[in-house]
């Protein structure tokens, strides 16, 4: 599904990748941990078009992006969730969703059913502002805004952050129908180890911006690898 090829990326002079590459599999969940600052949300911002590489490729299926814009990666099928949600705090949940519609053709302007199957809560929430929501509905109207967009690729930055563990557990059953009943293919930066290590099929460790793990998330239990984790 996605494809990311000796990617490398600056900031002025700070370099933050140093020639990643990661296959990211189709209908599969693909986790990248690390400490903070090795690079995760660099490369996440490098996939959804927020900053161009100095080098390096990313091809969505088998397609090159080249230096395509963020909407046209939208309208190619990439779905963003950032870091902190970024709703908008004055408009309503229902208003927040359908900020989801941009990319797609007017026909299909419509809040999918399992947006409110997976979070309930947003449909009992519809006419109240976003930013009335706890971290957790936020979060989760975040997910649903993205849904949206009907995407083929699902990118998460660190969904579980600041969230109380009754709604982790909520996304996390999310993120499991998405992919094995919609068929989702999913890609997420997490510092929470658990999390990852019951949702992922794929794990890629990062550390000074390059990857220096890339396998099963059993992987996680090597001593050699955690030492990747640790402060």
């Amino acid at each position: 599904m996605l494809a990311v090829q000796d990617a490398t990326l600056h900031y002025g002079a700070a370099q933050a990748l140093r020639g990643v590459s990661l296959d990211v599999e189709q209908s599969r969940i693909t986790c990248v941990l690390g400490r903070n600052g090795v690079g995760k949300t660099s490369l996440l911002r490098a996939i959804v078009g927020h900053h161009p590489l100095s080098s390096g490729s990313i091809s969505l299926e088998g397609k090159m992006l080249g230096r395509s814009a963020a909407y046209d990666r939208a309208r190619s099928g990439i779905a963003f969730v950032p870091q902190g949600r970024e709703i908008f705090p004055l408009l309503t949940v229902r208003e927040n969703l359908e900020t989801g519609f941009a990319p797609l053709k007017r026909g299909e302007r419509s809040i999918p059913d399992h947006v409110f199957e997976l979070f309930p809560v947003l449909k009992e929430m519809l006419g109240r502002r976003g930013g009335d929501l706890s971290g957790g509905q936020q979060q989760q109207l975040a997910i649903g805004r993205a849904l949206v967009m009907r995407p083929k690729l699902l990118v998460l930055d660190e969904p579980t952050e600041g969230i109380q563990p009754s709604i982790i557990k909520d996304i996390g059953r999310a993120i499991t129908y998405l992919r094995d009943t919609v068929g989702l293919t999913i890609l997420l930066v997490e510092q929470y180890l658990d999390f990852c290590r019951e949702l992922a099929d794929h794990v890629a460790i990062m550390d000074r911006g390059q990857i220096v793990y890339s396998g099963g998330a059993s992987g996680l239990d090597d001593p050699a690898v955690r030492r990747h984790l640790m402060l």
